[in-house]
């Protein structure tokens, strides 16, 4: 069921039909494998950098897309519709790309970006600690300045991608006594790095989620972003560009289990009619697509205010709220649609559901989306 999309330019219209073509060839022949044995699909993101999809928002003299935030998202919520875990690992990367875009030096971006935005260079974001989620002020983990660069000490939880990223945007703390958090571009192969297993997660299984631990280790003076101190003003301007990320996200595993229960409404028959033809259950499938539909046109209003240099902090809050509470319902009421089936692995309905639950807690709970729209309505 592919989405009748409003797209600002012929381009982007290309962009998107090429999304679907390589999301219908490279992603949803495996994912099924991958996500039931829990394996890791190796090559396919070098796949996508390749075909240019993992530096779309970002500038074209580094390699990147130069593609509209509206537009990027859309091709986003195409895979997440083949691939949820693909596609939110491709939202971590832009993620971890965002500091260096935003505020690393130009010779930093010279001799880095364009690795990381076509791809050869896949990233994670490496901010959460296993006492300091969403709390990010609170974080333990220690970059102190020496001679040669900055040690880092401590350990970091959550990581999409860990093990297996090129490069990680690190967030620690430095200054005197430890009290100003900083930001660097750390390489996956940094010697005293090392990661924990991965996580025994619900689902999303085809990415691996893992803690990371700093023993000591070396950056360079040069992988610091920014300026010392920053960090936190880094990190939270890029959380807000990938909370749209998991809006849209959501939006795509939303619409293919609409996609998936249609499709049964359709095939299924009760009482000598088909069961889409049952006024409950057409109904049922009314309000799901209603709340795919108020999901896409939340993240894309957001999207918009950013492409227009517009705050859209607010929004994007709102965004990721409404798209990831109604990929959960979405999800289950597909479970509904199907019935008993619904609840077997021959469908991937079961699958859609487990993958909607982590898009209401990361990046953010959807409590702390609503503490960050009430205190935007409280000043």
């Amino acid at each position: 069921m592919n989405v009748d999309r409003l797209l600002p330019t012929p381009e982007a219209a290309d962009l998107i039909a090429l999304t679907r073509e390589i999301a219908d060839k490279e992603l949803a022949p495996r994912v099924e494998e991958h996500e039931s044995t829990e394996t890791y699909p190796e090559g396919l993101f070098a796949t996508l950098g390749r075909a240019g999809l993992l530096g779309l928002p970002y500038p074209e003299e580094y390699g990147g897309g130069g593609q509209p935030y509206e537009v990027y998202l859309q091709v986003l919520e195409e895979l997440a519709a083949r691939w949820a875990a693909v596609a939110v690992a491709t939202s971590v990367h832009t993620l971890a790309c965002h500091p260096l875009v935003a505020f690393g030096t130009e010779a930093q971006k010279e001799r880095w970006l364009p690795d990381m935005l076509t791809g050869s260079l896949v990233g994670g974001y490496s901010l959460s600690e296993p006492q300091a989620g969403s709390d990010a002020a609170a974080l333990s983990c220690r970059a102190e300045r020496t001679d040669n660069g900055y040690r880092i000490s401590g350990s970091k939880a959550w990581i999409t991608h860990g093990g297996k990223a090129g490069f990680y945007a690190l967030f620690a703390r430095t200054a005197p006594g430890g009290h100003g958090i900083s930001c660097f571009l750390a390489p996956g192969t940094t010697e005293g790095l090392s990661f924990g297993r991965p996580e025994r997660k619900m689902g999303l299984h085809g990415v691996p989620t893992t803690s990371a631990h700093w023993d000591g280790a070396l950056l360079d003076t040069d992988r610091l972003i920014g300026d010392e101190g920053q960090g936190l003003q880094i990190a939270f301007s890029a959380l807000d560009c990938g909370r749209l990320g998991i809006a849209a996200c959501a939006t795509g595993l939303a619409q293919a289990a609409l996609a998936t229960a249609v499709e049964y409404a359709n095939e299924r028959t009760t009482f000598g009619r088909r069961i889409v033809d049952h006024q409950g259950l057409g109904f049922l499938l009314a309000d799901m697509a209603a709340a795919i539909d108020s999901a896409r046109a939340t993240y894309l209003d957001a999207a918009r205010r950013r492409d227009l240099g517009r705050p859209f902090g607010r929004q994007a809050s709102v965004a990721k709220l409404i798209a990831t509470d109604a990929a959960m319902k979405v999800t289950t009421d597909a479970v509904q649609v199907l019935g008993g089936y619904g609840y077997t692995r021959d469908f991937p309905v079961e699958r859609y559901m487990r993958e909607a639950k982590i898009m209401q807690i990361f990046e953010g709970t959807n409590q702390i989306q609503r503490l960050v729209i009430s205190r935007g309505l409280a000043r």
